[in-house]
């Protein structure tokens, strides 16, 4: 398998609303991966679900990379994905929301944030506010965490799973819009931990033992207003749970909370473990907070991708080692 990623990051951020913005629409930022009006909706509504909270291409981590996010301090990276169901034999309601369940219990995947930052992928000339990995650097569309612990196994197996299942890539859809080759050669290896099925429970899918507790998280979430009490729940039940089970351990449990609890509202006097990062952890939260704030008060001028530098750089995130070094 071979690809062509520069200047492409098309996996990594949610790119349909510049089909929007070339169509004469306005180019919305924390609420464009809603977009309803884009006929490339392959993870929108399936079988009657429809997804809740999340992003665009998300990545659901595992079990043991929760738990390596929390360790490190980098709590803040993480949010949890539900999904609403037609079929109510299919699920259990939440506050008002008809989610999808397994035995009783309601199941949501943990993966990665994607707040706005401008970007200019595709060879385009001017950048636009994007939702985008928070570990994408909008200068150089590289990811920061490449080599590092925390890289996500399902970053690195991407593409290979989605030709392992004959399913369209994202390099595909980016070539069908934008033109220019990202897929250069399809031929694959038999991906290792694709999780499906009942392999995927506890390990990569999880089931919150107690429903009751997530009264307000599940429309919190819809409405893209989670609490930091609201992740550290779903991180420690992520945390907490045993492959292949129902199960959740409750020493885990408790400590996944705490932990998760102590990087979301800054009172983390241990979230200096470079291990995972390479770098200070602490530069997540509020880099996500300052790219959402930047979004906001901005004008109709999009600002230069290298405002990165100060709003994450600055803080300790690692830098990316742009293209030409990797020829």
């Amino acid at each position: 398998m071979e690809v062509n990623c520069r200047g492409c990051a098309g996996c990594c951020l949610d790119w349909r609303p510049l089909l929007e913005s070339d169509e004469g629409r306005n180019v919305s930022g924390r609420g464009a991966a809603r977009s309803a009006s884009i006929e490339n909706e392959h993870e929108r509504a399936t079988a009657g679900r429809v997804p809740l909270g999340g992003s665009y291409n998300f990545v659901a981590l595992t079990r043991d990379e929760v738990r390596t996010y929390l360790e490190s301090g980098t709590a803040a990276a993480l949010t949890p994905r539900f999904w609403q169901v037609d079929d109510e034999r299919e699920g259990v309601e939440v506050g008002g929301h008809h989610v999808a369940a397994v035995a009783g219990r309601p199941v949501f995947f943990v993966g990665l944030r994607k707040p706005p930052k401008p970007v200019a992928p595709f060879g385009r000339e001017e950048p636009t506010w994007l939702p985008t990995c928070v570990f994408l650097d909008p200068t150089t569309l590289q990811c920061r965490i490449h080599e590092h612990e925390q890289f996500p196994d399902e970053c690195g197996a991407y593409p290979e799973h989605n030709l392992a299942l004959e399913q369209e890539t994202e390099c595909e859809r980016v070539e069908s819009q934008f033109g220019d080759e990202r897929l250069l050669d399809d031929r694959h290896d038999d991906p290792e931990g694709l999780l499906l099925g009942p392999q995927a429970l506890g390990a990569k899918l999880f089931c919150h033992p107690r429903p009751d507790d997530l009264e307000g998280v599940v429309g919190r979430l819809a409405r893209d207003e989670l609490t930091p009490a609201d992740r550290a729940e779903c991180l420690a039940v992520a945390a907490a749970s045993s492959p292949g089970t129902f199960a959740t351990s409750p020493p885990h449990y408790e400590w996944g909370y705490e932990r998760a609890l102590e990087t979301l509202e800054g009172k983390d006097d241990a979230a200096t473990d470079d291990s995972a990062t390479g770098e200070d952890a602490e530069w997540v939260g509020p880099a996500i907070d300052d790219w959402h704030q930047c979004r906001a008060e901005a004008d109709e001028t999009v600002p230069s991708p290298s405002i990165a530098e100060g709003v994450e750089e600055d803080r300790g995130a690692p830098e990316t080692p742009g293209w030409d070094a990797l020829e």
